[in-house]
């Protein structure tokens, strides 16, 4: 009998044990599926004053925060030439983040006596660490088509057959219907690389622009089978006469620089394998782009950054303003706000608007989803901001990444929860060390 009685206790708790462990997967699953709905795929906050299209973020050359010698100037750095990745002012462990937390990495801006300069921030040596970067890459593939345009003439400023480049561009980052775009962020993207081809692209991190030493960094894949079709394939300026003929194709792996996901040379990262570092330069040279010559993107100029971080000529008369604007989520944008308030965060917008005079920025692009390759969850963020007023002005571009082990939309909630914990942590750091140090 008591044999009995304990065989009964044994599976009875093993029982409660089963559910309790059940219940924490149900509840932990609904928690990432209601993140994912309300903030990594919400609306993002707009500034209170968007009626200067500006790229050049205004920074104070008379700050006390910093000391010249901490950043590098692009003439002191020489991007041109290769390793350039040891001849930057860095700090490879400059966030308290665990590499297993996330990977993250900051380019913080300054206005020195010399021009503008920088310092690289990571967290535990994770700047050069490969990883899928999604969604967040396609301001590669926008900006590598344009750049091919330009050199018939043609930039942002133009017509996809009848559709307006700005409007292709928001429909990327709000993956919504906005003006003559539907809202097919992935067919739109794919249509952009297919119209560079991937070579090209790929050869932009490499010794057509960027020059970075990871040899393994590339573009080599797509973002979807259906691919935006224009109704011509010619791209007309909207400012001048000048068109040019864009090539079409009907599917990515038409493309001869095209790799399928697990080609034999990918392995588990894929085929378009980024690190923070790869992408956070590319997007802080186009921001810098009005500022610092020697690092811009070859062909392209700065009305069609204009177009990329703004829309700037859309066609949508429900928004101001499109472009990387209105690039979906709120996780840096609360943990920015929350850093420079150093308050509990309830009101992010209003805290921006307050310490900016309505004039801050944060042009971003998200990137997330769930890989069956890796059984992940994972988010990626890239971001460039600007602080006017704030310290003296603060601009920095970011690139992060998290994973969580599990499968489905709720994973990648969870990857996005752990996002908001990084960022916040990171931002806290970036935003008051400073005058801490100095």
């Amino acid at each position: 009998m008591k044999t009995l009685k304990f065989t009964l206790l044994y599976f009875g708790l093993l029982f409660l044990s089963i559910s309790q462990a059940f219940a924490d997967s149900s509840s932990s699953s609904n928690k990432g599926q209601v993140y994912y709905d309300k903030v990594m795929g919400a609306e993002p906050y707009l500034p209170a004053n968007i009626s200067d299209s500006f790229i050049s973020c205004p920074l104070s050359t008379s700050s006390s925060r910093v000391i010249d010698k901490d950043y590098r100037t692009s003439q002191q750095v020489n991007y041109q030439d290769a390793n350039w990745e040891q001849r930057i002012a860095s700090d490879w462990d400059s966030f308290d983040v665990a590499a297993d937390q996330g990977r993250v990495l900051v380019i913080d801006f300054h206005q020195s006596r010399q021009g503008l300069a920088y310092r690289y921030l990571a967290n535990a040596q994770t700047q050069d660490q490969l990883y899928e970067p999604w969604s967040s890459s396609k301001i590669m593939a926008f900006t590598a088509a344009v750049a091919k345009a330009r050199q018939k003439g043609v930039g942002a400023t133009s017509l996809a057959g009848d559709t307006p480049l700005a409007d292709l561009i928001t429909s990327i980052h709000s993956y919504q219907p906005f003006g003559a775009a539907d809202g097919n962020s992935n067919a739109i993207a794919t249509y952009f690389l297919n119209t560079v081809g991937r070579d090209k692209a790929t050869a932009l991190f490499h010794n057509g622009w960027l020059q970075l030493a990871n040899p393994l960094v590339r573009f080599r894949g797509s973002y979807a089978v259906k691919v935006f079709k224009p109704r011509s394939a010619i791209w007309q300026s909207t400012i001048s006469a000048n068109k040019v003929t864009m090539p079409e194709l009907e599917k990515g792996s038409d493309d001869p620089g095209y790799q399928s996901y697990r080609c034999e040379d990918c392995g588990l990262t894929g085929n378009k394998p980024m690190t923070t570092l790869a992408q956070a330069e590319w997007l802080k040279r186009l921001a810098s782009h009005e500022r610092d010559e020697l690092t811009r993107q070859p062909h392209i100029q700065a009305s069609d950054i204009e177009v990329l971080f703004y829309g700037t000529g859309h066609s949508d008369p429900q928004h101001q303003v499109g472009g990387m604007l209105q690039g979906i989520g709120l996780m840096l944008s609360r943990a920015v706000a929350k850093a420079i308030s150093g308050l509990p965060m309830n009101a992010p917008k209003a805290v921006l608007d307050k310490m900016t005079q309505g004039k801050w920025r944060i042009w971003q692009k998200s990137g997330s989803g769930p890989s069956e390759t890796r059984g992940t969850g994972e988010s990626v963020v890239l971001a460039h901001v600007c602080l006017p007023d704030y310290q003296g002005g603060r601009e920095f571009t970011l690139a992060a990444q998290t994973s969580v082990v599990g499968e489905g939309e709720s994973s990648v909630g969870q990857a996005g929860m752990k996002m908001q914990a990084l960022l916040n942590q990171a931002m806290g750091q970036l935003l008051s060390q400073n005058n801490q140090q100095h």
